[in-house]
């Protein structure tokens, strides 16, 4: 046991170490052999996606269970030696006792980051109140250093993502929610570089997480220029991988054609890439 909780505990501080300086990419895996692969591409850490996971099990983004979400956390800790940031939606809860006790199931997970939105899942009133919010918030804090781990809080702003593309209110929002403790701030959608270094400027020198999703015409080097500490991209490479499914077998479908396994990766490179590593991670959970 002491050696799973050392191993956590080392993920822990190598991603806090992360957000000190510079800019990583912190890219979505949606499964364990997503994850393993990325890891072997060189990169220090990963975040899930629930759009990613939600999609590999016939579910739309949103439509999975806590328990869906916990058990996929700790399979992507298990599954790799690099520190894994949870999506954790809305916490899975609109009170913040609520929240504050589902922080405290996922950091069994063995997860070093957990990201809180402020969404509501309801069309009719899509954010919750900016105080209720801060709140929610609060208490993942609380919850997270009752807890006594090293987990890092990021705190999401959806204004974008939800039809109130408002630069103001994002900004008062993200500081509110620095100010209840997040230890990272995320306003996914925002997509000028005039508003990119806005939000980095207002926060610093708490670091600012910006996602990619989306064709963009900016370079990784680009975006850690406007002072952007990481980069994720969402579920954007799990629908890269559907895109090449879904042509394949189409033209599968109505061609008869073979044409879209053209670009598969050859099954000997897969099993070469698990049988690397088998154990990756065995202890981090």
């Amino acid at each position: 046991m002491s050696d799973i909780r050392e191993s956590v505990a080392d993920k822990r501080r190598q991603f806090r170490e992360l957000h000190r300086s510079g800019c990583f990419v912190i890219p979505n895996p949606w499964d364990a052999g997503s994850a393993r692969y990325l890891q072997s591409l060189g990169f220090k850490a990963l975040a899930t996606t629930s759009s990613g996971f939600a999609w590999s099990h016939a579910m739309p983004d949103y439509g999975i269970s806590r328990e869906a979400a916990l058990a996929h956390f700790a399979a992507l800790a298990e599954s790799t030696d690099l520190p894994v940031n949870a999506d954790f939606q809305n916490g899975f809860a609109h009170d913040p006792r609520g929240v504050a006790e589902n922080i405290g199931l996922a950091l069994a997970t063995g997860v070093a980051g957990i990201s809180i939105e402020d969404s509501t899942g309801d069309p009719a009133k899509p954010l919750y109140d900016a105080d209720l919010a801060a709140a929610r918030i609060r208490a993942a804090r609380d919850a997270i250093d009752r807890g006594g781990a090293d987990v890092l809080l990021i705190g999401r702003a959806e204004c974008f993502l939800v039809g109130r593309p408002d630069i103001e209110e994002t900004l008062a929002r993200l500081k509110a929610y620095a100010h209840a403790g997040a230890d990272c701030l995320y306003a996914p959608g925002i997509r000028q570089s005039e508003h990119v270094a806005r939000v980095v400027e207002a926060l610093a020198p708490k670091p600012v997480n910006l996602l990619v999703g989306f064709p963009s015409p900016l370079t990784v080097a680009q975006i850690a220029a406007l002072g952007v500490r990481r980069i994720s991209v969402g579920g954007a490479l799990a629908r890269s991988a559907w895109g090449g499914f879904m042509r394949a077998a189409k033209l599968l479908a109505d061609e008869g054609s073979f044409d879209g396994f053209r670009d598969a990766a050859s099954g000997e490179a897969l099993d070469s890439l698990m049988r690397a590593n088998p154990d990756a991670g065995a202890a981090g959970g």
